[in-house]
């Protein structure tokens, strides 16, 4: 008997030294891959990293926006964490056949029932998600974004999963008819020692559900780090490492920096490790793509695709660059990222809309990759859509996108008597950001007439910038032309510092999330509010009177920039509320809600590919017969007025903007 428990011991020491020693090995590798990246400040705030771990990470809210996927993975992923202490079990019993954990006393008993609750709700789980996966695939899943490789390797995982499970049960029921003793905690364990029966085999029973365990779990292990299921590792790390800066932010770029030989990232030594770690991290779930408005509209983009091949890069270049650190230019940047990867279509078609990094269940960070590709595009190969040149050379010289004379931007207001921050010498307590929406477009002029109307009845000590106001710099940055945006920036700081500004007020979201999250980086720090939440303000104070309206039906857009990108939902409903009858909601609303397609620079291109984003938008809107759709940003407005026309509904359905609506409810 000696002999054979030494034989069991040497074959499970080998085992599993062998096992851990592979899966250190393979887990230095990928954080050797990951310092290829470049450096990342993610280390502050702990205390709101582990909350973020906590909610998204254990608590899995993000899943949970799909109550019957999220459920199921919910069970999936608290099974693992219950059931360790199962796996911690089956390992000393490795060296200790006789242990159990049944040494914590009356902790067993509650311990045991929760291993074989948990236990079985992960057979369930793996179960239904194996019928999801050849029976009724999610819809994301449909057409190009399935592949073989995906299900092959959802399978294994899903099989390896319910082996363990099963194993567990087997070597629970084994071990109870060995000693003699059934024990009522474990319910799910004891109607199957029942079916083994007593029998002279039982200490067969004992070792081939115990090694079939030991050999499924570190099997498993080692299988992990060369799935898509990497991210049982790495998705807990990814989210306590997601961004804490404002939503809307982008990073600076340092011009000053004279050793920078170009600007963006053209491969992934560009990219930071973070974003190297949302590669390893991607689940290729496909959550992203599915709410992305390109892909919905048949364009190239897809989301996953961005950060799956930020993977196959780092695993393709890695080798080459951790065997030889010298490796030669040609051998690096012949073959990379851009171009070889991704496509410069691929970039120029995302809206930034925020839709990808909403769905995301492990905190993954599209965006900042899509526009640091486009940065390198810009800054350094000057590769951009045509329709860009024309919109950065008015942006340099007559500092709006549409090239209208400067001392223009005033025109608008004639006849208002709005005065401007240097007729007041800076004594307003708003000022009041028109943006070149605002004061060039005009269709949007009404809305900025509106404001007025709306500021004077709420007896508002307000005052605009009038020709020394200069765009925000959002078009630019958003296209990648950061040297042009920081100039522009830098100039509206220095005339907004001139003044002391100390509030304002923008409608045009982009606008808005520009001074408000991105100024701060150039040294303009300033209350900054969108226009519907200072109108609910003035509302609330009772210093704008609004009367209800006769009720006609209403629906409304939300602004990804007011919106995802600053979570801003209620603000505006309310407002439509008050004037007579709340907004109806279309299918796709608040974080949900489809972009209208002029994000990310996006306004001032052509789409050439597939469905255009506004029209698939509009066919939404009017599925409900409104009367209005409501909106509240200039770029939205034009974007729905133009897919109106498109579906010959513009002598039924009209698009404003929320303060307008507000402006015929004033008493």
């Amino acid at each position: 008997m000696n002999s054979v428990f030494s034989l069991r011991l040497a074959a499970f020491g080998t085992l599993f030294i062998a096992a851990f020693g592979f899966f250190s090995y393979t887990i230095i590798r990928l954080v050797r891959q990951l310092a290829l990246g470049q450096p990342d400040r993610r280390f502050s705030q702990l205390a709101l990293r582990l909350k973020n771990v906590l909610m998204i990470a254990f608590g899995q809210s993000k899943l949970l926006r799909d109550p019957v996927a999220g459920l199921m993975h919910f069970f999936i992923f608290w099974g693992f964490i219950i059931l360790l202490s199962a796996v911690f079990e089956a390992n000393v019993q490795g060296i200790r056949p006789q242990f159990t954990l049944k040494i914590l006393g009356p902790l067993f008993p509650p311990l045991a029932v929760a291993q074989e609750a948990i236990g079985a709700m992960v057979v369930f789980s793996c179960a239904f998600a194996l019928s999801r996966w050849y029976l009724f695939p999610p819809k994301r899943y449909f057409g190009r974004e399935i592949s073989k490789h995906v299900r092959f390797d959802a399978t294994i995982i899903l099989v390896l999963i319910l082996t363990i499970m099963v194993s567990m049960f087997g070597t629970n029921a084994a071990r109870m008819l060995e000693s003699g003793h059934l024990e009522s905690a474990r319910f799910i364990s004891v109607p199957i020692a029942r079916l083994l029966g007593h029998s002279n085999r039982i200490h067969r029973y004992v070792d081939l559900f115990w090694w079939t365990h030991i050999l499924v779990i570190l099997g498993f292990l080692n299988y992990l780090p060369y799935s898509k299921h990497l991210h049982v590792l790495t998705s807990i790390p990814n989210v306590f490492f997601a961004s804490l800066r404002p939503r809307g932010e982008l990073t600076k770029l340092n011009f000053e920096d004279e050793y920078a030989e170009s600007y963006g990232a053209a491969d992934v030594q560009d990219l930071t490790w973070k974003q190297l770690l949302d590669g390893f991290t991607c689940t290729d779930c496909g959550r992203c793509t599915a709410a992305c408005p390109a892909s919905i509209t048949g364009k190239p983009l897809s989301p996953r695709k961005i950060i799956i091949n930020v993977r196959e890069r780092v695993s393709e270049l890695a080798p080459v660059l951790m065997k030889n650190r010298q490796a030669s230019h040609r051998e690096i940047v012949d073959h990379r990222l851009l171009d070889s990867f991704i496509s410069e279509q691929e970039l120029w078609d995302c809206t930034t809309c925020r839709a990808c990094m909403e769905e995301c269940p492990v905190m993954i960070e599209h965006i900042p990759v899509i526009l640091q590709m486009r940065r390198y595009l810009v800054l350094t190969e000057s590769r951009f859509p045509k329709e860009m040149t024309p919109a950065f050379k008015s942006l340099e010289t007559s500092y709006n996108p549409w090239g209208f004379s400067p001392e223009s931007r005033k025109d608008w207001a004639k006849g208002l008597d709005v005065q401007t921050m240097a007729q007041v010498d800076g004594d307003a307590e708003i000022l009041y950001w028109v943006g070149c929406a605002g004061s060039f477009d005009a269709r949007y002029q009404k809305v900025s007439r509106a404001m007025v109307k709306l500021m004077n009845a709420a007896r508002v000590r307000f005052a605009i910038l009038g020709n020394e106001e200069k765009c925000n710099g959002d078009p630019a940055r958003r296209t990648g032309n950061e040297y042009l945006s920081q100039m522009l920036i830098a100039d509206n700081i220095e005339t907004l510092n001139r003044y002391k500004v100390k509030k304002i007020v923008a409608t045009c979201p982009h606008c808005f999330n520009t001074l408000k999250n991105e100024y701060p980086q150039f040294g303009g720090r300033y209350e900054v509010l969108h226009h519907t939440v200072f109108l609910s303000g003035l509302i609330r104070s009772g210093k704008l009177k609004i009367r209800k309206r006769k009720a006609e039906r209403i629906t409304f857009h939300d602004s990804c920039y007011i919106g995802r990108h600053n979570e801003i939902y209620n603000a505006p409903r309310d407002l439509i509320a008050q004037c007579g009858t709340p907004a109806v909601e279309m299918k796709r609303s608040r974080s949900r809600g489809l972009c209208c397609g002029a994000g990310g620079g996006r306004m001032f291109m052509e789409e050439q590919i597939g469905k255009r984003i506004n029209v698939e938008r509009i066919e939404e809107a009017l599925e409900l017969n409104p009367k209005t759709i409501a909106t509240e940003c200039p770029f939205c407005m034009t974007m729905l007025t133009d897919g109106i026309k498109v579906k010959n509904a513009d002598e039924q359905v009209h698009v404003r903007d929320v303060a307008e609506i507000l402006a015929d409810s004033l008493e």
